[in-house]
């Protein structure tokens, strides 16, 4: 099982990785580390990454368990170490947050190539402009909403004040959210099957993402139908879709490093789904559950509400939620009946030896 992990979490790494050189040296352009101004280059940050998550799980302990007394320190860690952090589970927090990280710079460098590579052909000559089905995808949020807009529906049921602050932590939640989801699967999943899975998941959405981005290209009715968005409060959200249309208008003007915009399908979607999904079939606990199933449904909202995706985008981010999901689960090999993830959820599997032999 472990095996067919390691080859698809190797090989989206390498191909997004791949794909994300190629198409720099093609527009002679130079990848971009999208947090590595103010977080350090990569190598530096990728060991910072790996201690952080060992410490992550030590200190707490510590305090708890040793109650901050020195003599009673290293046989607390002696104890996890040896109970936890073996060399299955130290394979699977390096490789994983290795696999993800390369996937996920790869697929911010493609996004932000996006307008030079799929460029409007009907633009005047010298200038750069995107090629956008915005119109299209428009037409179709006005045919589902009965020739409404989608964003004024919502203004007007659920108000453009509390509830677009409210909102905004809402979407602005996500951004600490992915790699607390990938760090707490990988670090402390009892099952380290359900770490590969949830790795493995997470790198297959982020590359259909990818791939979703250039078979539609957009920017979001926020940015093309600007006039729709005028009433709403001003929040962190707003600020942050300012900000990104500065980016990219730097980046098509040809003075600017990396843009961020693009709209089919919604990843925000797509990962919220994704992370509902391995905690409904991974964690036993409804409070757990039911947070995460109405985080996701809010940002589905939000997404509309602030105008980042139309109804197709979000639509398309299911259903890359529920492919990520269902292929994750076939290579780590999965039994998604109830009985099998109840037993396999309760079984911490310290030593994965007999595991493996019978599932290789």
């Amino acid at each position: 099982m472990y095996r067919r992990a390691y080859v698809l979490l190797i090989g989206i790494a390498g191909a997004m990785g791949l794909w994300a050189v190629i198409t720099a040296t093609v527009l002679d352009e130079k990848l971009g580390d999208p947090e590595g101004s103010f977080l350090g280059p990569s190598y530096i940050r990728l060991p910072l990454l790996l201690t952080g998550a060992l410490l992550l799980d030590l200190v707490p302990r510590i305090v708890w368990q040793a109650r901050l007394r020195p003599s009673a320190m290293p046989g607390v860690i002696r104890e996890r170490l040896r109970t936890h952090w073996t060399r299955d589970r130290i394979v699977l927090v390096a490789l994983g947050i290795i696999s993800f990280y390369i996937t996920y710079v790869s697929y911010r460098n493609l996004k932000s190539f996006l307008p030079k590579v799929r460029p409007n052909p009907d633009a005047p000559e010298g200038v750069i402009e995107a090629l956008s089905y915005d119109r299209e995808l428009h037409i179709l949020d006005r045919a589902l909403f009965f020739g409404h807009e989608p964003a004024t529906v919502l203004h007007e049921v659920l108000g453009t004040n509390v509830t677009a602050h409210v909102l905004s932590y809402i979407y602005l939640w996500f951004l600490p959210m992915v790699p607390l989801g990938v760090t707490a699967w990988l670090v402390w999943s009892r099952n380290m099957s359900f770490g590969y899975w949830f790795v493995t998941s997470q790198c297959i959405a982020w590359t259909l993402g990818t791939i979703s981005y250039y078979a539609l290209p957009t920017i979001g009715p926020g940015l093309e139908y600007v006039a729709l968005y005028n009433d709403l409060a001003h929040t962190p959200t707003r600020s942050l879709m300012y900000g990104l249309v500065e980016d990219r208008q730097g980046v098509l003007a040809g003075v600017g490093e990396m843009q961020t915009v693009a709209g089919f399908a919604s990843l925000h979607t797509a990962i919220t789904l994704l992370l509902a999904l391995m905690v409904q079939f991974t964690i036993d606990s409804k409070i757990a559950k039911w947070a995460v199933w109405v985080n996701f449904g809010l940002t589905v909202v939000a997404t509309l509400y602030f105008g980042w995706h139309y109804v197709a985008d979000d639509l398309a981010g299911i259903l890359i939620a529920l492919v990520a999901f269902y292929l994750g689960g076939v290579v780590t090999g999965q039994d998604f009946t109830k009985p099998a993830r109840r037993k396999a959820a309760a079984e911490p599997l310290p030593d994965d030896e007999a595991y493996r032999t019978t599932t290789m």
